[in-house]
C-alpha cells in the first residue's frame, strides 16, 4: 500500500515509519525541509521523501497522487511564533483539499483527548482539525490519545525531569487532575491496526492504558518505578503563568509548550469505553511497565525519536537549508587548527560531544551560558541530545541544531537556537591531511551584536582551545 506520513520529523512519526516499512507499505514522507530528516536511517526503495509544507498549498504538488491511504500527524502546539490554532486550521484545510484530489479513501488522524466540557485552546485547536478533516470525501478514523509514555515523549521527558531533579515539590493544583496514559508502543499498534479496517471509518476512538492516574499519582509512580523517594505538596495559589514559568525553569521544555501545556492539564483525559484494543488484538501496557520499556531504549542508547528534534526557533522555522551555507561577508570568526593523531578517534569525540558527555572544556560555563539564556526565554542546555554516540541532521544538541553530520567527510555543523543579538554556528572538520579545524562563526545583527562577539571573546580563548585539546588528545 501507498501510504503518505505527514509531520515524519515529529515524535510519533519517527516511531511509525519504520514499523509501516517492516510491515512492506510504500510510505511518502512528507517534510517541510528535506535537511532535516535523517533519510540514512531508512535504507529502502520503498521510502519516498518530497518536501511540501501544508501551510503553503503551492507546495503541495511534490505529493504523489496515487496515495491510498494518508496519515495527519502535524499539530504547531509548540510553535513559538504565530497563532498555533490558526496554523493548525490552515493546514489542516490544505491536507484536506490535496487529499481530496488524490486517491486516498481512508485518512488516519491522531489527535486528543476531547471529553471535557470547557476545552484549552491546545485541545479545541484539536477538535477544530477534526471537523475539518471529516468534510472530505474519504473515510476519516481518529484516535484520540492522552498523555503519550515513550522514551523521548514529551510528556515522559517532562515528568522525568520533574522526578529526578526535584526531591520534593511544590506543585498547583492541577497535578489533581485525572488523566489516562498510553505508551507509545501501543498508540503505534492502533496506528497501524486500523489501515483499511472498514469499521474504523468515519469514526472516533479514544485510546488510553489501562490505568487511569491523576497527575500527582503519575509522578509518584514514577519515583517508585526509579527507585526514588518524593514529596509532592499542591497550593492553590499557582496561576497558570506561574505554573508554566516552573515547568520552564525545571524541565526541558519550552516556554511556549509549557504555557500550552499548563492549559490543557487542567482538562481531564479520561477515555470513553470502545472496544477497539479488542478488536485489534492490542494488550494495552500499565504505566510502571511503560516506563520500564522506555528506560530499557534509553540505556541501551535506542531512542528513536525526541519531542526536541521537532521543536523550532523563529529561524529555522524558515528551513534548514538557509543555513547549511555558513556566511563569509559581515562575520565574526574564531578558527582553530591542530593536528589530530587518530582521525577516528576525534570524529567519536566530535560525534559525542554536548548533552550528558559535556563540552570537554569549561562545562559550568557552557552551563552558565545555557542559564542566561534561559532566563532571556530561550532554550537554554536542558534538550540535550536523542542519542550519546549518533548524532544527524535536524537533531536538537543542547541549545544547538545540527545542521550537517557527515561521518564520511568527518564534518559537523552546529547552528545556535539560544537568545542572539545574530546568528552563530559551530563547526568542526577534519581535512585530508588530518587537521581538525574548528569554526565558530558569528553574524552580528547591528550594533548590540558587535558588542556582544567581543564582550564573549576572552572567553573563546579559553574555552574553544580546551575544547579542540580535548578532542585531539
Amino acid at each position: 500500500m501507498k501510504i503518505l506520513l505527514t509531520g515524519v520529523t515529529g515524535y510519533i512519526a519517527q516511531r511509525l515509519l519504520p514499523v509501516l516499512l517492516d510491515n512492506g507499505h510504500q510510505v511518502i514522507c512528507c517534510v517541510r525541509d528535506k535537511n532535516r530528516f535523517n533519510h540514512k536511517k531508512f535504507p529502502t526503495e520503498n521510502m519516498q521523501v518530497v518536501e511540501a509544507d501544508f501551510l503553503h498549498p503551492e507546495t503541495l504538488h511534490a505529493i504523489p497522487k496515487d496515495i491510498d491511504l494518508a496519515y495527519y500527524l502535524i499539530h504547531s502546539m509548540s510553535t513559538q511564533s504565530g497563532d498555533f490554532g490558526t496554523m493548525e486550521e490552515q493546514c489542516a484545510l490544505h491536507f484536506k483539499n490535496y487529499v481530496s484530489g488524490t486517491n486516498a479513501r481512508h485518512v488516519i488522524y491522531l489527535s486528543g483527548i476531547t471529553n471535557d466540557t470547557h476545552l484549552s485552546r491546545h485541545l479545541s485547536s484539536r477538535q477544530n482539525v477534526a471537523r475539518i478533516l471529516s468534510d472530505g470525501p474519504y473515510a476519516l478514523t481518529i484516535l484520540k490519545a492522552g498523555i503519550i509514555v515513550g522514551s523521548g515523549s514529551a510528556s515522559f521527558e517532562i515528568i522525568r525531569d520533574l522526578v529526578e531533579k526535584l526531591p520534593i515539590m511544590i506543585t498547583p493544583k492541577w497535578l489533581n487532575t485525572k488523566s489516562q496514559p498510553i505508551a507509545i508502543r501501543n498508540v503505534v499498534e492502533f496506528l497501524v491496526g486500523v489501515i483499511q479496517q472498514p469499521f474504523s471509518y468515519n469514526q472516533s476512538f479514544d485510546i488510553g492504558g489501562p490505568d487511569v492516574l491523576s497527575y500527582k499519582e503519575m509522578l509518584l509512580q514514577f519515583a517508585r518505578v526509579r527507585g526514588l523517594k518524593r514529596r509532592i505538596m499542591i497550593v492553590p495559589v499557582m496561576t497558570p503563568r506561574i505554573s508554566s514559568y516552573w515547568l520552564y525553569f525545571v524541565t526541558s521544555t519550552s516556554f511556549a509548550l509549557a504555557k500550552n501545556l499548563v492549559n490543557s492539564m487542567k482538562n481531564e483525559v479520561i477515555c470513553m469505553p470502545n472496544d477497539l484494543a479488542r478488536k485489534l488484538k492490542i494488550d494495552l501496557i500499565e504505566y510502571p511497565k511503560a516506563i520500564r520499556l522506555a528506560f530499557d531504549k534509553i540505556e541501551q542508547n535506542q531512542v528513536l525519536s525526541s519531542w526536541k528534534d521537532a521543536q523550532t526557533s523563529k529561524l529555522l522555522s524558515k528551513g534548514i537549508s538557509k543555513y547549511i551555507e555558513v556566511p563569509v561577508n559581515g562575520c565574526y570568526k574564531d578558527i582553530r587548527k591542530a593536528i589530530v593523531k587518530n582521525s577516528e578517534q576525534s570524529v567519536t569525540k566530535i560525534w559525542s560531544i554536548g548533552g550528558k558527555n559535556g563540552w570537554y572544556y569549561g562545562n559550568w560555563l557552557w552551563k552558565l551560558r545555557g542559564f542566561l539564556d534561559q532566563l532571556a526565554g530561550g532554550v537554554g542546555m536542558r534538550r540535550g541530545r536523542r542519542s550519546d554516540t549518533e548524532i544527524a541532521s535536524g537533531d536538537a544538541l543542547d541549545f544547538w541544531r545540527v545542521l550537517i553530520a557527515d561521518k564520511a567527510e568527518k564534518r559537523l555543523l552546529l547552528f545556535a537556537e539560544m537568545k542572539l543579538p545574530g546568528e552563530a554556528w559551530l563547526e568542526f572538520k577534519i581535512d585530508s591531511n588530518n587537521t581538525l579545524i574548528q569554526t565558530a562563526t558569528f553574524r552580528p545583527l547591528g550594533l548590540l551584536g558587535r558588542l556582544y562577539w567581543y564582550a564573549v571573546l576572552p572567553f573563546h580563548g579559553f574555552i574553544f582551545k580546551g575544547m579542540m585539546r580535548k578532542i585531539i588528545e
